[in-house]
């Protein structure tokens, strides 16, 4: 790997990295962005739309958290799949037109859940969108890597990831509109339906994607000189059959496992403890049962909103220290604010007077994807950088798809013999606290990779 310094490096008082920018460079982040935002969109819905989907599908008595983990493994495991499909893909036939394809499946897939009639064709409705989910943050990671300046790379990545918490809070306000109006416009159990039908929208984005987005010109040259030199473009047999390729992907994929574990693992089940919670609450107060799902649905939206404006920070904060002091100090305190909050809030968390920690933990938490978004690119040559990316991004997902399968088996084993509603709510607790550790682990593969700060793209 290249370890020269860069002449590329921003000096001081350098303009904003967006001023590196004309109008076509504006409109390949705009493209890359909409469509990282609307996969998390689509992402979130069904986070929210979980607990309610599973009620529904599933026969009265079934373990719904217990089933609700059993489908975001799968959905996990579809994104890790698309991840390595498409991220290969894309590094030969093209970042723009690969993007295009995954867009729409998981639009259109999303917006088939709600037609679900039982757990089993939800499940693959949700593997399905997991394997276009997990193809586009690679490709648009390397779209802008390689479409954009340099000096506004690091920037407009760190940007890149941030605005995909709009995305989040968008479903959150989705979540928050259909909990006001749940059991008055329509029936009361039935808002996870109008979450995934309102998912599908982004399949329109495909349009402008073909309308005007075009290959990097970087990649077109490289490409066409890989025809004439026989290099190898989206090859997991070139990927790992070179030491300097290979120590980062299986390095890059142990640091991307503890982010990404800790969050789909942990954080994102903070909907089902403030509804625990909020359901417990409101039950206190005398509120009528049947105005009860539509304040849950409610406050898991609100909850959604603040942990990602915290999230939005999180990431900005993130790309700044990256930038100035290193990616690998970046990360290191990352990882450990990551733990430090996700334990605090599984332990406190009691009530709406709480909801502020969901931002402490969602910017400690998705700060760290802020870092994927700039590092993981930098780690490979543009021939593998699609491939190289999402390997690292989605294939340690294959791992973390057991994040939330672990969850539901140690909070089954630590509520068992539990009889009431707050002994199980402890237990939940509990599970989530000690799972919280894998954050951790991301100090462990920090040792082994390189510091990528004021240093060029890696080529052959």
């Amino acid at each position: 790997m290249n370890s020269a310094p860069s002449a590329l490096s921003a000096p001081p008082h350098a303009p904003a990295w967006w001023r590196e920018l004309n109008g076509y460079h504006w409109f390949v982040f705009a493209m890359a962005s909409l469509a990282w935002l609307f996969d998390c969109l689509d992402q979130q819905l069904f986070l929210l739309a979980r607990g309610s989907a599973m009620k529904a599908l599933l026969p009265p008595g079934s373990d719904l958290k217990q089933f609700g983990a059993y489908a975001t493994t799968i959905f996990v495991a579809g994104w890790a799949t698309g991840g390595l499909i498409f991220g290969a893909v894309g590094d030969r036939i093209g970042r723009a037109r690969t993007l295009t394809l995954t867009v729409l499946l998981y639009s259109l897939c999303t917006g088939l859940s709600a037609f679900s009639k039982g757990w089993i064709d939800f499940a693959f409705y949700r593997f399905i969108t997991g394997l276009g989910v997990g193809g586009v943050f690679g490709l648009a990671v390397a779209l802008v890597a390689d479409g954009l300046p340099e000096r506004a790379r690091p920037g407009a990545l760190g940007m890149l990831q941030a605005l995909s918490a709009v995305g989040n809070i968008t479903a959150g306000l989705i979540s928050l509109g259909l909990g006001r109006i749940e059991g008055t416009s329509f029936k009361a159990g039935d808002a996870w339906k109008y979450m995934f039908l309102i998912g599908a929208v982004p399949a329109f984005l495909c349009v402008f994607l073909q309308w005007r987005l075009k290959e990097p010109e970087k990649w077109l040259q490289a490409r066409q000189r890989g025809r004439e030199t026989g290099a190898q473009f989206g090859s997991y047999s070139s990927l790992f059959g070179e030491v300097r390729w290979r120590q980062p992907a299986l390095v890059g994929m142990l640091l991307c496992v503890a982010g990404v574990v800790g969050l789909w693992g942990v954080g994102f089940f903070s909907p089902e403890l403030v509804g625990d919670v909020i359901e417990r609450s409101l039950r206190s107060q005398g509120v009528e049962a049947s105005r009860i799902p539509g304040q849950k649905t409610m406050w898991t939206g609100v909850n959604m909103i603040t942990q990602n404006l915290g999230a939005f920070f999180g990431m900005l904060l993130f790309t700044r220290a990256a930038q100035r002091f290193g990616r690998k100090p970046a990360f290191a305190v990352a990882f450990v604010a990551a733990f430090c909050a996700t334990v605090g809030y599984f332990r406190l968390f009691n009530g709406k007077g709480d909801i502020w920690m969901s931002a402490v933990m969602g910017g400690c938490q998705l700060a760290l994807f802020a870092g994927f978004a700039i590092y993981l690119p930098e780690l490979f040559p543009l021939r593998l950088r699609s491939t190289g990316t999402s390997f690292c991004y989605n294939v340690g997902r294959f791992i973390a798809a057991s994040g939330p399968f672990t969850l539901g088996q140690l909070q089954a084993w630590l509520a068992k013999g539990a009889t009431t509603s707050e002994a199980k709510l402890e237990a939940f607790r509990n599970a989530c606290t000690y799972l919280s550790g894998v954050f951790l682990l991301g100090l462990l593969a920090l040792l082994f990779l390189p510091e990528t700060k004021g240093r060029p793209l890696p080529e052959d």
